[in-house]
């Protein structure tokens, strides 16, 4: 079984810290929410908690989908 995270070449948050748009203390905060229970996917739990916008995780998967 191919794990969720195995299809993108880097993981969102590590990109999303790289380019500014979230701080490792947020992708921390997102990452908790999942280790609780939370099965929603990363970029989704960003979204809702405020700290990056759905516009940010499409160019995210836009990206990955261009292999950059």
């Amino acid at each position: 079984m191919v794990g969720r995270n195995e299809f993108f070449s880097v993981p969102i948050g590590q990109t999303l810290v790289e380019q500014g748009e979230l701080s490792k203390e947020q992708v921390d905060q997102v990452l908790q929410r999942q280790k609780d229970g939370d099965k929603r996917l990363f970029g989704e739990i960003a979204v809702d908690m405020g700290y990056i916008d759905l516009l940010t995780v499409i160019r995210y998967l836009e990206a990955e989908d261009r292999g950059e």
